[in-house]
């Protein structure tokens, strides 16, 4: 009800591919592949918002600073809305404002974070964090991504995002457990 937009008959259909696997007693592991502007990021905030209903924590792990605040910037608003509390923490985040994020995911007041490597960080200790959101996965190396996803424990979900999948990647989804979702 809060887009401005309707989603495209793909979206719609990934999203309930999510839903499905989000719902489900087997943990989530979703490569979701889309060329730039398909709207990977649209389906991974509603993700976000599966988690939340569901009484957990969610978490958008981006490789640069500026597409960490470019998603921040793009769900702040509608979180706002929702009463959703959102914050982003990167590497620039003033020592206040870390200690303040750190207390308020511990806590669980603090409901979606998103930021760089910085959320792989020792520091960062989620209350119950159900899904990991990792963009342009391609960028991180395994061990940051293991790394994101045991901050939830063994059931954490994890939906992987990229327009261009490495190979190690694209193995996995053909002969290991992870599945794959195309916009």
């Amino acid at each position: 009800n809060h887009l401005n937009f309707s989603l495209t008959n793909a979206q719609k259909r990934v999203l309930k591919e999510i839903r499905r696997d989000l719902g489900s007693n087997a943990q989530m592991n979703r490569l979701l592949q889309g060329d730039v502007g398909s709207g990977k990021t649209i389906i991974a905030f509603m993700a976000t918002l599966i988690a939340i209903d569901n009484n957990f924590q969610a978490c958008i792990m981006a490789p640069t600073e500026i597409l960490s605040a470019q998603h921040y910037n793009n769900f702040k608003d509608i979180c706002k809305l929702l009463n959703i509390s959102i914050q982003i923490l990167t590497g620039s985040t003033k020592p206040l404002e870390k200690r303040k994020i750190y207390n308020e995911l511990e806590n669980g007041k603090l409901k979606i974070l998103i930021g760089t490597h910085a959320l792989i960080q020792d520091k960062v200790k989620f209350k119950n964090l159900g899904i990991a959101i990792i963009d342009e996965q391609h960028k991180f190396g395994v061990k940051q991504r293991i790394d994101l996803s045991n901050k939830g424990g063994k059931d954490c979900d994890i939906l992987l995002m990229s327009a261009t999948p490495i190979p190690r990647t694209l193995i996995l989804a053909v002969y290991g457990d992870m599945d794959v979702s195309k916009l």
